[in-house]
């Protein structure tokens, strides 16, 4: 009934197929990386969450967005999970797409609160994302280039099991990143289905809304 209603509701992703060619080029641009100390280039013509997606089920990586460029360090802090409970811990997700959000959110206009998420059915190997701003943020096109920390996996664990569960994962240890990718709004491929809501407003009804408006609302 869950799967079913998150079809309905929100936009779905299959598991990613990749080419010869692409798997080749992502391999070449992830060692490059490596060898260069964490610093990538990314001269490649796929788009930059294609290689993420690669890299993640390749590779034991995860990744964190941000708008600061220059992170050597991430400290665990006190957040909230998906469901709302508090932990004190570092951030990542294996999902290629959803980090994206954060790395290109413009944190400093944000006002009131913001909706978003990546829900893995692990039986189907699909994906489903929501991205909604208040309404405030999203009058006052809140976009800016950002960062994707590519993380070692070692020290997470996802913060849900099941066989529908948020793509979150959460490490209580500090950890550094092993490279960082530079992007921009235009590599968000949600940008576009990006919606907004009212902070007071029911969460199921930014839900139960969600694709209706990214279709029908036209943004300014």
């Amino acid at each position: 009934m869950r799967y079913w209603l998150l079809r309905l509701l929100l936009y779905r992703h299959t598991h990613p197929v990749f080419s010869e060619e692409e798997q080749e080029e992502f391999i070449h641009l992830y060692e490059k990386a490596v060898q260069d100390g964490g610093i990538m280039s990314y001269d490649s013509s796929y788009p930059k969450y294609r290689f993420l997606q690669y890299i993640t089920q390749t590779k034991p990586v995860l990744f964190h967005g941000s708008n600061h460029p220059g992170i050597e360090e991430f400290e665990p802090r006190r957040q909230t999970l998906f469901d709302g409970t508090y932990t004190n811990a570092v951030f990542s997700s294996a999902d290629g797409i959803w980090p994206l959000f954060y790395a290109v959110l413009n944190r400093s206009k944000l006002a009131g609160n913001i909706r978003n998420g990546c829900i893995v059915s692990a039986g189907k190997k699909e994906r489903f994302y929501f991205f909604s701003l208040s309404r405030e943020t999203e009058d006052s096109f809140p976009w800016a280039d950002g960062m994707i920390y590519i993380l070692p996996r070692d020290s997470f664990r996802r913060a849900e099991e099941g066989k529908l569960y948020f793509d979150e994962w959460i490490s209580e240890q500090p950890v550094k990143p092993m490279m960082r990718l530079q992007v921009s709004p235009e590599d968000f491929i949600f940008l576009s289905r990006t919606t907004w809501h009212r902070s007071t407003e029911p969460l199921f009804k930014t839900y139960a809304l969600y694709k209706w408006r990214s279709k029908f609302i036209k943004r300014k």
